[in-house]
Parts: C-alpha cells; structure tokens; sequence
C-alpha cells in the first residue's frame, strides 16, 4: 500500500505487518493483527482503519464503514491515518468522505502543503470546481507556486465549461481566469509551456482568437516546445477561426515544404486555396502577400505548386513519400466538384492511379490510398483500370491448376492490392455463382500458396496471405446471402476456422467467425473467440456489443452474466480511472487534457451500450435468480432499482459502438451509409426502452407483493418502491406506446449491409410474441387491485374481464411454444440447416414465463384473502351454495394450464437435445469439388462447435425451466 512510503509515526513498526498482510491480499490475518495491535493501543487510529480495509476487502461493508467513521470523527491529522482512510473510501466509492477528511486536516493543520494539495485533489475526484479554486488559492497563498496558482485558474475553467448558464460562463468565469492569467504575464512569472497552453486555451474559449494568435506568435510562444510544429499548428487553428485564408495558404505552403507528406496540411492548403478563388482575392502592390509570406490564389499556382512536389519526388532516387501523388489526386477531384477545366492538365485519373500503384503496390497501405479515389473512375474504366494494374504484377507462370501465383512477398503484396481494388469496384458482386465459386477457388490457392512465405513467423504475427482468406470468407458470405444456401456459410465457417490455424492472432478472422457463429445461434465458441481478441479499455464499449447482443438471447445464461460483467467492470471502473487521469493532468500541467478526460468521462457515462448491458443484466439476475434462490422483492431491492427513477439519460445517449470493426471492401453502394446508422440507433434505443419499462414493471409488481398492510400504505417500502396505482398504470402506458412504435419501426425491415450494424433483438421479439404477451400479463395487477379493493360480491363485470385476460394469457403462452417447435438442426440432401430463430424464440418464451408467473404470484396473494373472506362470510349465513366465483376458476384453469405449458416446453427440448445429440453431421457431404479433405476437417469442427452450442444452450434452458416449473406449486389457492 501506498501509505508506507509516507509513514514517519513510531508507530510504523506496529503497523507493517498489517501492511504487508493487506499488500498480500491475506486480509484476514490483517484482521487478527489489527486487534492484537488494537488490544495493546486502543488509539492508534490507523490500525483500526486498517482493519476496515480488511472487512471492506472480505464483504464486510458495514462493519468497514462503521470501524471508518469512528476514527473519522476524531478528525485525525497523522498521514497514516489519512491515507488509510483515502484508500478506504475509494474502494468504498465513497471519494466525497475523503473531501471531509482533509477539510477537517486542513482546519487542524492550516499552514500544511501536503494537505492543502491532498484537499484540492479530493475536490477533482468528486468534480467540485468552486472548492478546488478556493483550495488552489490556499495553496498558492501558503506556498507561492505558479503550478498552485494555475490549479486555480484552470478551476475556473472548468466552472465555465460545467456551468448550464453559457452567459454565466462567458461573462463571470473566463473573464475571471483571463485576468489571473494576465496578472502573472505583466509581472513577467509565466514560467512553463503549460501555462501558455492554458492562457491560450482561455482566449480561444472566449472566442478572442486575434490575442490567442498573438499570444502563440509571441514571446510567450516560444514556450510551446513539447510538440512537434505545436506554434504553427495553432497559428493555423486560428487563421481557420479568423477566416484568413492567406495566412492560412501561406503557412501551409511553408509547412508543406518542410514536410511534403503531412496529409493535414495539404488539405488546409486547398481549402484556403478555394477560399481565396471565391473571395477574389488579390495580394497587395507593396509589401508580402501576408504575414506569413507568399500566397497561392489561383489554380494555376495550385498546379504549379503541385507540380514541383512531384518533380521533386521524381527526382529521388528511393524513398518516395506518396503525399504528393495523393495531394494530386484531391486536387484533381475538388477542381472537378466545381466544373474547372483544368483538372484535365494534371492528368487523368485512371493513369495517375497506375502510376501510385508501380511506385507503392507493395505496401499495404496502397489499398487504403488508392480506394478513396476510385469514385474519379468512369464505370466504363474499371475493368480497364484492373487490367492495367494486373499487367503490373509480376507472377509466375500458371500451374497444374490453371492460377497464376507470386513468386515472393511484393508480388503478393501487389496481387492483394488489386484483388482488393476488383472487389472494391463491384466486380466481385457482379460474377454469377459460377463465377464466384471459381473466384473462390482462385483465392484459396493463393492464400495456401501465400503460407510458405510466413514459416518463419511468429505467432503473434500475421501470414502475408491472410487477406485471400478472408476475402473468400465475404464471397462466401454473399453466395449465401444470394442463394440461401447454409452450406456456403459452412464452408466460410470451415475456411475461418483454418486461417485461424495458421494465423491465430488475426482479430478480422476472430470478428468475422464471432458474427458468423452468433447469426447461426451458436453463443459457445464465441466467447472464447471474443476472450482470444484480448479487447482492452474502450474496446469494451466500441465492440462490446458485437458480443452481449447475441449473449442472453442464445439461451447461454451463465456465459451471458460472465460477458455482461465484463463490460460492466469496465463501465464502473471508468469513473474511478478518471479522476485518476484528471489529478494525473493536474499535476503534470497537461491542462488542455482535463476537459477531454472530462468529455471522455461523460461519453461512457451516457452510452448506449453501458445502458444495455445494465438493463439486461438486471433482468437476466431475476430470470435466473427471483423466486428460485430469493424471492422476487428481495432481488429487486439488493438492485436498488426504483420503478418510479428513469435513469437512463435517453435525451443524450451516445452511440460509442465501432460499427466499421470488420473489414470491408465492398462498393459504396453496399457499404454501411449514415441512414443505416441512424436506423440502427433508433431500433437499439427502442429496444432498449421497452426492456428498461419491463424491468420497471418487474420492480413494480414485486412492490405490489408485500403484504396488504404495507401495500396500502403510503409510505415508501423497503427497496424504495412505493407501490402506486398510478406509477404501475403510466408505466404500462409507456409500455404500449413503445411497443406501437416498435411494431411500427419494423415493418420498415431495413436491411444493413452485412458487415455493418448488427440487428438488436426487436424484430424477432415481436415475431415470437413476447412483448405482447409480456405486457399482457403485466396488466393483470392493475385489475386485481381494483377487484381488492371492491371485493368479490360486488365485482361480476371486474371478475369476467379478469377471467377473459386469464384465458388469453394461456392462449398467447401456447401461440409462443408452437412457435418454438421444430428442428434447431436438420439435415436434409446431405446439406445441414439451421433454425436458430427457434432458439431465440424459446428463450422469449422462458422470460415471459418467468414474468407470467411472477404476476400470478402477485395474483395469487391477492386471490387467497378474498377467497377466505368469502369463505367466512358464507358460514356466518350458512349459505350451502358451492358456485366458485369465476375469477377464482379461471386463475386455478390457468394455473393448471401453465403446468401443462411447461411441460409440454420441457419435452420439446428433451426431445430437442435428443435429436441433436444422434445427429451424425460428419457424414455430410461438403461438395468435395470445392474443399480439400484438410477444409473439410476444419468445416466439420465448425458444425461440431455449433451443435455443441445448440445443446449446451437447451440444457440451460431446460434447467431453467424446470426450476420455474417448481415453483407452480406456491400459485395454489
């Protein structure tokens, strides 16, 4: 523990044993030797909140808390102390406690350095920026530092850029902090470059650009040292904010002939280009053109400019930079955007690519270079442009297959990159079946030819070929897309599956295998598939999805809640690091970075997916948990979830997923557009409303189920739920407006392109019938609560409209088992099939289950009173009469009508596993004209992985039911 290093207390030699226990992870004996230490010296406070930091570590929180708070009071000033309670209450994530630690130190002690500082870095966790000015002006007035003093100022900022009020932010806070800035430069104190930063980053907030360009241009300026071009780059920033598009032009030319290959800059350089040509602008008869220096204001200088670039790559003998030949191909295409002839004296297009791609068709960023140009290519000069490029790769000649091969690793360099170039044109989508197959045949020769080249690589390396592979892996997939044919997609699968053999670190074979095996419905080797990608930080968030989409809805429960954890560890983790950057920033003077930690903080706080992954974590606990291991009201309260609190900041969610994850070549008309991203976003975002408001309902109804006292009450009970009429009835009206516009939604049946946004479990929700069901089940408590309360004399139309929801229930529980029916796995023609939607809609049916009977539940609390009471009343008049009221048949018709559902549930996945586990799928025939025995043996370890997935995700299932189906018995009555 940090603590040690501080420790300057006679008591050090007590306490190290408890360190070293705690260090260890032995909290425990840290425990023990805190009371023996405690039982000689009652007041050493830090072996008291040492033991709590071992009670905290065992799941002892309370206990932790309490043993905190005792020595907290006290008000301690000893460093151990204090460090022991800070690192207490971060693991607590309780960072406010530690504020009132130091503030109580800081009283004590007012002339301390360290506890001053300590004080002001307990505000930054906790984002309290007033008090962390106030602190750094403290700080500063004891120890006259400039870093403490800047503290303060960028405290102020901060202020500003939290503030709601933006006038508040324009006219108090920056104001403020630009004139503690400018106190130190008339008195000559500004001493670092982070200083500078900050003074510049004040005035550029405050919108005063034109003292910004003067700050960077002088003396202050030369400060910027840490970056490469950091002055020019800013002067640039704020030419672009003044609109000068001179000076803009003129440093970029500058900047352009230092560094021919800066992409930026050259882009710059056409923008104030163009700017200049629609401002007319013409330079002055005396002097420089600006205050940079010469301008360019015509094309024909572009072109000039332009020019020499080139000649002077030309004129090397090695090393070309490709920045110039790239600059062209922009200033060719923008000069075409606005109709001027003069695009044609640079060249034409289909000639300057040829060129590029003799000078880098060896390099792999030539693919990435040449693509976002092939829009300047006529349709008529594609398959001319391929064969040009085609008569520049130097291949051997063909062998006994017919298929011209590389003789080393630029030739196949330059063979992938047309190959690429071919599929990026469409020309691979334009061959029939035939035609694709062949292609697929010609590209598995070369991906096998490749291999030699990458014997000597290292694991962790990728083999040069791997991209034949994976590009026959998308043919594949577009013949299946095209022709419904599964065997396609196992072949693809078996192809994977042995690239991965040979290149066990290739992340695009990993994606591609984890979309492939989830779109069959096969969650078990996607985990380990996903493990494997090794994903790190954000990555939990950008391609989290890819994973916890397919997680619970596959029916493979204890592997959901384990993928469920791992981005929500991140998630929660996230607050917590932080800070740690923010204090990190603070200390080191990298003030530009706080407000990007911040930004970053509040991205992740508001994504979509953390949204998610909480809500469907929450409801596969209770599908898994409530009423089985706990009762319903009892998970729901150790969730803390409040039915009434919406805390889902849907006015500002982010879409943080990586939607481009998967490499693609395919042609702009097929690749993922912006309307596919909104889509996505909407039916997600539907999605997820409507299984937050059936978590909401779930919290609702388990309110409803404490005993009638309680319930009647008006006073908030035990889990924070107060059980209202009214929050059940505006939450189930939420929930049918939803449901409207999400039945609405799809029957658009927006179509993403392949390797795009993955569809969220909506459409095939709807289809199985669940949310309909779901949300017919939960309208049986609005009704019992009224039949409550007028009782079952005086209720006849009440008890029939009960009745009829009864009946419809079972009616729509058996319209979603029928629905369930039928093989995962057939085998028909010697060609496997796969029904994977089966399986989605079985586990829909398991969770409306689940949700069924925990309103029946509620139902039968309800009903059993009622009947008592009628039953007492009938023997107080003696009444003979035997008629049941209809309410009470029909809840026990549908009793018995559940236990026959599930039944029925359960025989179908027994017989389900047992179909499966005959299945001989080795004996397929894999149309050997086009695997090798070798593809046939990886393809076959796909289909076993697949059927293993299928009957792991049945028996998961199976047990779940069957442990729901127990508890039928508690809905007696």
């Amino acid at each position: 523990m940090a603590a040690r290093g501080h420790v300057q207390d006679p008591n050090d030699r007590r306490l190290r044993p408890i360190y070293d226990y705690l260090d260890n992870g032995n909290n425990k004996m840290a425990i023990q030797q805190a009371d023996k230490l405690l039982k000689k010296h009652k007041d050493l406070h830090c072996a008291k909140v040492l033991k709590a930091i071992g009670l905290q570590r065992t799941g002892k929180q309370d206990e932790a808390f309490t043993l905190a708070q005792e020595v907290a009071v006290l008000e301690p000033t000893d460093d151990n102390s204090l460090q022991a309670l800070t690192i207490l209450y971060r693991e607590m994530h309780r960072p406010k406690l530690v504020t009132k630690l130091y503030e109580a130190a800081v009283r004590k002690v007012p002339t301390s350095e360290e506890y001053h500082s300590h004080l002001f870095m307990a505000y930054a966790r906790v984002g309290e920026y007033k008090k962390m000015q106030q602190a750094g002006m403290a700080l500063y007035k004891i120890v006259p530092k400039n870093p403490y003093y800047f503290w303060s100022v960028m405290s102020l900022v901060m202020q500003s850029i939290s503030a709601q009020d933006e006038k508040l932010s324009q006219t108090m806070f920056l104001p403020l902090a630009e004139r503690m800035v400018e106190k130190m430069v008339k008195e000559e104190k500004i001493e670092a470059e982070a200083e500078v930063q900050l003074y510049f980053m004040i005035l550029e907030r405050l919108g005063k650009y034109v003292e910004a360009l003067e700050v960077v241009q002088g003396p202050l300026g030369e400060k910027l040292t840490s970056e490469l071009q950091s002055r020019e780059n800013k002067c640039m920033m704020m030419y672009r904010r003044l609109e000068r598009w001179a000076e803009c032009n003129a440093l970029s030319c500058k900047l352009l002939l230092k560094n021919p290959d800066d992409w930026q800059f050259y882009l710059l350089y056409f923008d104030s280009l163009f700017h200049l040509i629609d401002q007319s602008w013409t330079p002055p008869q005396e002097g420089a053109h600006s205050a940079e220096g010469e301008v360019h204001a015509s094309t024909a200088q572009a072109l000039s400019f332009m020019e020499d670039r080139i000649a002077t790559e030309e004129a090397k003998e090695s090393k070309h930079l490709r920045g110039p030949y790239l600059a062209r191909l922009e200033l060719i295409r923008r000069l075409r955007e606005r109709s001027c002839p003069e695009a044609q004296q640079l060249g034409e297009p289909l000639e300057l690519m040829f060129q590029f791609f003799v000078k880098f068709g060896d390099k792999p960023c030539c693919i990435t270079d040449l693509k976002i140009f092939l829009d300047l290519l006529t349709p008529d000069q594609h398959v001319q442009f391929i064969n040009r490029l085609m008569e520049a790769v130097p291949l051997c000649a063909p062998g006994e297959d017919g298929v011209a091969l590389p003789g080393d690793t630029r030739a196949l360099q330059r063979h992938l990159c047309v190959t690429q170039l071919s599929r990026s044109l469409g020309q691979q989508h334009a061959l029939n079946t035939e035609g694709k197959l062949g292609l697929i045949k010609e590209l598995k020769a070369h991906y096998q030819h490749g291999l030699q080249f990458g014997k000597s690589c290292l694991k962790t390396e990728l083999q040069f070929s791997d991209m034949y592979c994976l590009m026959a892996a998308h043919v594949y997939v577009d013949l299946w897309l095209e022709t419904g044919d599964q065997n396609m997609l196992w072949q693809c699968l078996g192809l994977l599956e042995e690239g991965l053999s040979h290149s066990s670190s290739n992340a695009q074979f990993k994606l591609l295998l984890l979309l492939l095996y989830c779109r069959l419905g096969a969650f078990e080797p996607v985990v380990d598939l996903y493990s494997s990608l090794d994903a790190k930080h954000v990555q939990h968030d950008t391609i989290g999805y890819l994973l916890t989409r397919y997680a619970e809805s596959l029916g493979q429960f204890a592997a959901a809640s384990q993928s469920c954890n791992f981005s929500l560890r991140f998630f929660h983790s996230n607050q917590k690091d932080t800070s740690e950057y923010i204090i990190q920033a603070y200390k080191y003077g990298a003030f530009e970075k706080i407000p990007e930690f911040i930004g970053f903080r509040n991205r992740l706080n508001h994504s979509l997916h953390f949204a998610q992954v909480r809500t469907e974590r929450m409801l596969l606990d209770l599908f898994l948990e409530a009423d089985i291991s706990s009762p319903l009201e009892e998970s729901v309260k150790s969730m803390s979830l409040c039915p009434e609190e919406d805390d889902i900041p849907w006015d500002s969610l982010r879409d943080n997923r990586d939607l481009t994850v998967l490499v693609s070549w395919d042609p702009k008309d097929r690749q993922l557009n912006e309307e596919h991203r909104q889509r996505s976003l909407e039916e997600d975002t539907l999605w997820l409303r409507l299984r937050s408001l059936t978590l909401r309902l779930i919290g609702c109804v388990s309110a409803l189920s404490h005993p009638p006292a309680s319930r009647n009450s008006e006073k908030t009970t035990e889990n924070g739920v107060a059980a209202k009429p009214s929050s059940l009835q505006s939450l189930l009206s939420q929930l049918e407006n939803t449901l409207n516009q999400a039945t609405q939604f799809s029957e658009k049946q927006l179509q993403y392109p392949f390797v795009g946004p993955v569809a969220s479990r909506l459409a095939q929700a709807l289809s199985s019938g669940c949310c309909q069901c779901q949300l017919s089940s939960l309208q049986l408590p609005l009704h019992l609560q009224e039949l409550e309360a007028t009782g079952l004399d005086e209720s006849s139309e009440l008890q029939t409209q009960i009745s009829n929801l009864f009946k419809s229930l079972a009616v729509q529980l058996q319209d979603m088992l029928e629905k369930c029916k039928g093989d995962l796995l057939e085998v028909k023609d010697s060609h496997s099939m796969t029904q994977h939607f089966l399986l989605e809609n079985l586990v829909y049916f398991v969770e409306t289950v689940c949700i069924v009977l925990w309103v029946s539940n509620y139902c039968g609390s309800v009903l059993r009173p009622l009947k008592s009471s009628l039953q007492k009343k009938k023997k107080k008049k003696k009444e003979a009469s035997t008629v049941t009221p209809p309410v009470l048949s029909a809840y026990q018709e549908f009793s018995s009508s559940l236990q026959s559902l599930l039944n029925q549930a359960l025989e179908h996945i027994k017989s389900q596993e047992l179909s499966l586990t005959a299945l001989e799928l080795g004996a397929l025939s894999l149309e050997a004209q086009t695997q090798s025995e070798a593809e046939a043996t990886f393809t076959k370890t796909a289909m076993d992985k697949v059927q293993s997935s299928y009957l792991r995700s049945l028996q998961e299932i199976g047990e779940l039911l069957k442990k729901r189906a127990d508890t039928l018995k508690s809905l007696k009555i």
